[in-house]
């Protein structure tokens, strides 16, 4: 059985003091690509938090698993419009997920600047080097945001919504390069989308959140489920 990188038991998680995830418990083990899905105020991004270490339960536990500390964790958050104007090139941004590598020494060496690049070449931003973040396309953006949790990451990226306000063409690109990652680097990804056709037809995990239940399980036994016939009837437009 593969190794797992993030336990939670039984958890319970409030947002202004009103209770949004109750009794959650599901596990994500190495390798596996987990998309998280549900009604707006269910608890999604509140979640992510919780995962992160920035919001701390109520009750139960968020266990990370062994090797796996927080600050080597990738994160992508959702782009707000300060994040999408931030002054900064693409190396700068991309160099600032060495952070935590570093330790106290100042600067970046030439470890943390050969990781960079490294990076960037793999998502094919190389090109973007000295272009300031602020004048790139949505999907531009995202691809640097990667690029610099990369740089933290060495078993798990976790992505907030990393596909809002992109178009189509943009969204379907970041998920396929979101796939090769898992499938191609064994990088286990956990990520809140609301792209629903794009995180069941790329994720092999879903966690479907709604205001009374949750549902955890494969991206096929969820397929399966009266949860997911209701809610994506419900995503069609349906009655």
């Amino acid at each position: 059985m593969e190794a797992f990188c993030i336990q939670c038991n039984h958890v319970t998680l409030s947002y202004e003091n009103q209770v949004v995830v109750s009794d959650l418990s599901f596990t994500v083990r190495e390798g596996e690509y987990l998309c998280i899905i549900g009604e707006n105020g269910t608890g999604k991004s509140t979640l992510m938090k919780g995962l992160l270490g920035l919001k701390k339960p109520a009750s139960g536990s968020i266990v990370l698993g062994t090797g796996i500390r927080r600050s080597q964790i990738g994160y992508v958050p959702q782009q707000t419009p300060v994040q999408r104007d931030f002054p900064a090139s693409v190396w700068e941004v991309v160099l600032s997920g060495c952070l935590n590598s570093r330790g106290l020494r100042p600067g970046f060496g030439a470890k943390e600047k050969a990781l960079a690049e490294e990076k960037m070449d793999l998502l094919g931003i190389r090109d973007l080097k000295k272009k300031s973040f602020r004048n790139l396309s949505g999907g531009q953006r995202q691809r640097v945001l990667l690029a610099r949790s990369l740089c933290a990451a060495k078993k798990l990226i976790l992505l907030d919504e990393p596909t809002a306000g992109l178009d189509p063409l943009a969204t379907e690109e970041f998920y396929h390069l979101l796939l090769d990652l898992n499938r191609e680097l064994k990088i286990t990804v956990v990520m809140v989308s609301h792209a629903i056709q794009e995180a069941l037809g790329h994720a092999d995990h879903i966690l479907y959140l709604s205001q009374t239940s949750y549902f955890y399980g494969t991206t096929q036994a969820y397929l399966d489920s009266d949860a997911a016939d209701q809610f994506l009837n419900r995503c069609r437009g349906g009655k």
